[in-house]
């Protein structure tokens, strides 16, 4: 009889605590849900290649940034036709990784930006939505 309470608290208690662990588990998808329901979590960048840049345009939303995938980062210097729209971040190495150059936005707007490594030069629309 006494190993029958035993096995009965026993299983009682893995119950509990395997539902203790699954309300943990539930508490932590609801912080990464989907921005504009009470989320911490950031979107993916809106990453572009220097590769068929030239000439087109490029829309981010207010909260998000365009990382410019370029080869030799740290080599483009950018030009943004009007910095109280979007910025030029420039490519950098931390000396433990390589960030790649990118565009940041400030508030709503259109602006052209210019992008050069030296040797090619790149013209570009960037659209910032609100």
């Amino acid at each position: 009889m006494t190993a029958r309470r035993l096995t009965a608290c026993l299983v009682a208690t893995l119950a509990v605590v395997g539902l203790a662990a699954c309300s943990k588990s539930k508490e932590r998808e609801a912080d990464s849900t989907t921005p504009g329901s009470g989320s911490t979590q950031a979107l993916p960048p809106v990453i572009v290649a220097t590769d068929g840049l030239e000439g087109t345009t490029v829309q981010v939303p207010l909260t998000n940034i365009i990382v410019i995938n370029a080869q030799n980062p740290t080599s483009w210097t950018g030009n943004v036709s009007d910095t109280t729209i979007a910025t030029f971040v420039a490519g950098h190495t931390d000396g433990s990784a390589t960030f790649n150059p990118a565009i940041k936005p400030v508030k709503p707007g259109t602006v052209n930006v210019t992008i050069t490594d030296g040797t090619t030069t790149i013209n570009f629309v960037v659209q910032v939505n609100a």
